[in-house]
């Protein structure tokens, strides 16, 4: 366990914002309450996580798909990055279970107050609710008819961006998982240290926006960006020849196995190592003298 006197040694009170010894102090603490979650609650706020996600995912869209003929590539993804933040600030501040934050209750487990069973189902219970969420609000967009704004231009959008990632190889999808929930759980990591909500925002919103901005994989945004490219390709494809591979390529099957699968297990070792574990062996293991 996270013994009582480490934690009164190291985790000393500050004025405006939560230390680095007290934040891992707060992941062991928020990791205990997310596990003991009942199941329902914990299938809401799951869901509502996906949601959330998915609405920064298609802002990403309606704000990037055009831009980058304007502004260059760069400054898109700056702003793609910008918006996209929205999805983790409704997640940390206004409440929700995110399986890539929640990574993050390994250092629970590493402390020995959190069991290992109990991390696993309550990943799993997540991870399948904020599918069900993206997946719920990728729907909504499509039989809104958004992907039909500017002459189909966000439907062109959102079929390029799910090709690109289903065309990725394993290797450059595990590795730009890693690198998105290293900074995912930063942005987590921050928003915990922000005692007031414009910290917390101000916390969030740098890791998101550049993960976004570097192109840098997902597990639960891509659970609303490849499903919207699915539902809208029978219609755009027909208007653009340009896409017209999206047919054969984009596909359920490709989603999960060509993306779906290294990016959650990139996400994993992003989050759960080099976040969870090394706060726990910097800040909450005992070392002897």
């Amino acid at each position: 366990m996270c013994p009582l006197y480490w934690r009164q040694q190291n985790c000393k009170k500050t004025m405006g914002y939560l230390s680095p010894s007290e934040i891992a102090c707060a992941i062991v603490e928020s990791s205990k309450k997310k596990v003991k979650l009942p199941f329902l609650p914990m299938v809401i706020l799951g869901f509502l996580a996906g949601v959330y996600i998915a609405f920064g995912a298609q802002l990403y869209t309606i704000v990037t798909h055009d831009l980058s003929k304007y502004l260059g590539c760069g400054f898109s993804k700056f702003l793609g990055g910008s918006v996209f933040s929205v999805g983790l600030m409704l997640v940390v501040i206004a409440g929700a279970e995110l399986f890539t934050g929640n990574c993050l209750i390994l250092t629970g487990v590493l402390t020995r107050d959190v069991k290992t069973r109990e991390m696993l189902i309550s990943w799993l219970i997540v991870y399948f609710a904020n599918f069900v969420g993206s997946v719920f609000l990728a729907a909504m967009i499509y039989h809104s008819a958004q992907w039909k704004f500017n002459d189909m231009g966000v439907g062109a959008a959102m079929i390029s961006t799910a090709l690109a990632k289903v065309n990725l190889t394993f290797p450059e999808a595990f590795y730009r998982a890693i690198a998105c929930n290293w900074l995912v759980c930063l942005a987590v990591v921050l928003g915990m240290a922000g005692k007031d909500t414009v910290s917390k925002i101000f916390g969030i919103y740098f890791p998101i926006m550049a993960f976004v901005a570097s192109g840098f994989e997902h597990s639960v945004a891509n659970m609303c960006f490849i499903p919207a490219a699915l539902f809208v390709k029978g219609n755009v494809v027909l208007f653009n020849a340009d896409l017209a591979r999206a047919k054969d390529i984009l596909t359920w099957g490709n989603f999960i196995i060509k993306n779906l699968i290294p990016v959650t297990l990139g996400n994993i070792v992003g989050g759960a190592i080099f976040v969870g574990t090394a706060y726990y062996f910097a800040y909450l293991k005992k070392y002897s003298a």
